[in-house]
């Protein structure tokens, strides 16, 4: 039901009291399976009836189930715990012969549930042991597509009664095979996120003072601007609009010391908007003066030409453009 589930998620309450179900029933036949000793590592394959050998699948259905759990605050102990039941079952098929696989080191039915296996130098890997892993791996891929297309031709007169005991034997052995590769991929699956669990709940545990010194405050960087070479930077400018170097009040008050501007401010003469000529203003400055007012006053459309050209020189800097292919 689980598997032909039409349900947009694993986590959906339907699926997950499905899930609840089946572990519950599953854990109740295993009990009883260990009670009634079906299965010994003294009898051989031929032994079992061909009745029980689907007995052999409740660990790593119940390992299946497990890891279909999405309770987030138990994540860990659920990985832990589908572990133990896909090791138990891989060590079931290894005592009667069903399969061959080799489990990597660190992974036996003895080892503690959540113990670190052997650390290993990631500067310098094993290159023997990733190509056998992926060797294997592309094998069982191989053997899964094999066994999944007998399964699904025997299936059906399995199901409906109409099987020999031969048939309904290689029928569940053939399970218990695909479900081996299964197991195996689970494992490699399960101990990956074992690792990443394990490393964020370290992280957690460590007190902040163990987490290193914190990093010196940076200082603020001053804005500079690049020219091809100083006589550049000083005929042409910095080829764009300068940076500021100073502020409005700072700028005012060094006019004021100056004695460019007074200390009333800017306005009509003796205003604090607009302060008298200077004692010591030039001649120059005092006609450049004069003749803003009169365009002021009297010329609108010289002082709209003269707005126009302070604006296109604001976007243009000195030398901008081709200067009659003299440069």
């Amino acid at each position: 039901e689980l598997e032909a589930s039409t349900e947009p998620s694993s986590g959906a309450p339907a699926v997950q009291d499905k899930v609840r179900q089946g572990l519950d029933a599953l854990q109740q036949a295993a009990a009883m399976v260990a009670q009634l000793e079906l299965f010994s590592e003294n009898e051989e394959l031929e032994e079992i009836a061909s009745a029980d050998l689907k007995f052999m699948l409740l660990p790593a259905l119940l390992g299946a189930l497990t890891l279909k759990q999405v309770d987030l605050s138990r994540r860990r102990e659920h990985l832990e715990s589908a572990r133990e039941h896909f090791l138990r079952f891989l060590k079931l098929c290894g005592n009667y012969g069903l399969g061959s696989f080799q489990l990597h080191p660190g992974t036996s039915s003895e080892e503690e549930p959540g113990s670190p296996s052997a650390p290993r130098d990631p500067a310098q890997p094993n290159l023997v042991a990733m190509a056998m892993t992926r060797t294997a791996k592309i094998e069982r891929y191989k053997q899964k597509k094999e066994l999944e297309n007998k399964l699904a031709s025997m299936s059906s007169s399995v199901e409906s009664g109409a099987a020999d005991e031969d048939q309904i034997r290689e029928f569940y052995i053939l399970q218990i095979q695909k479900w081996i590769g299964t197991s195996l991929e689970e494992l490699e699956s399960i101990d990956q996120e074992l690792v990443i669990l394990r490393s964020r709940d370290a992280a957690r545990q460590a007190p902040a003072g163990s987490r290193g010194p914190s990093r010196p405050a940076r200082t603020p960087v001053k804005p500079f601007i690049l020219t091809r070479d100083a006589a550049q930077a000083r005929v042409f400018g910095a080829g764009y609009p300068g940076l500021p170097t100073v502020t409005v009040d700072e700028w005012y008050e060094e006019r004021r010391r100056q004695g460019i501007v007074s200390q009333q401010g800017f306005g009509e003469p003796g205003s604090p908007s607009c302060p008298s000529p200077p004692a010591g203003a030039s001649d120059e400055e005092l006609q450049k003066q004069q003749k803003e007012k009169e365009e002021e006053k009297d010329d609108e459309k010289a002082l709209q030409k003269a707005r126009g050209w302070d604006d296109w020189k604001d976007t243009h800097p000195r030398g901008y453009g081709n200067r009659h292919n003299m440069g």
